[in-house]
């Protein structure tokens, strides 16, 4: 008579993937942090200067000939939930082995990408400034700079999972599921951005 070993348990998911992608969003949510206090901190010690008619007092810190688009600023804000959906639709579909609206959601996110990078040129364009021109404007694009690098890096993210998932990745649910934390932190962070320098200058 054969008696049969029970089955060994099976191992727990590590989930690496998604706990790197959870340390790199809190390390550049920490860089965003310091670069939006350093820009308070420049724009708390700009010299100020009064007025023509002596009643106010004005601080040198947004030149006067700087028009900050805030249209696209705006659109670019309202994208960014648009995309941390498509992530998260990814997710769900990702969940119930749905490839093509898996496929489908992380394509959208990829172009709603693309179209914010689209919107931080066409502010930069529009505002005509240089790196070097003055304090604000090297703080301007050290800020806007870094978070650009932050959604190219989420659209990568978004292509690569794109790429996975069409390739017939079925149980890649680990990748997805680190693709949308990443695309919410990029919203928290440009939220952040957006108030402090586009809103309160």
């Amino acid at each position: 008579m054969t008696i049969a070993l029970p089955a060994a348990p099976q191992t727990a998911p590590r989930r690496q993937i998604f706990v790197a992608t959870a340390l790199a969003c809190a390390s550049a949510f920490m860089i965003i942090i310091g670069m939006v206090a350093m820009w308070m901190k420049f724009r708390a010690g700009a010299p100020t200067r009064d007025s023509a008619d002596g009643l106010y007092v004005i601080k040198d810190w947004l030149p006067a000939s700087i028009t900050i688009p805030e249209v696209a600023a705006n659109v670019m804000l309202i994208t960014f939930p648009v995309v941390a959906l498509m992530a998260q639709w990814a997710s769900y579909s990702a969940k119930r082995r749905d490839s093509q609206h898996r496929s489908l959601a992380l394509a959208i996110c990829a172009v709603l990408g693309i179209a914010v990078v689209n919107g931080q040129a066409a502010i930069y364009a529009q505002m005509e400034i240089g790196l070097a021109d003055g304090a604000y404007q090297t703080m301007f694009y050290a800020i806007t700079g870094a978070m650009l690098l932050l959604v190219v890096g989420g659209i990568a993210f978004s292509f690569v999972a794109l790429f996975r998932s069409v390739g017939g990745r079925e149980d890649d649910t680990d990748v997805v599921n680190s693709h949308a934390l990443y695309w919410y932190f990029l919203t928290a962070a440009f939220t952040v951005l957006w108030f402090f320098v586009y809103v309160q200058k």
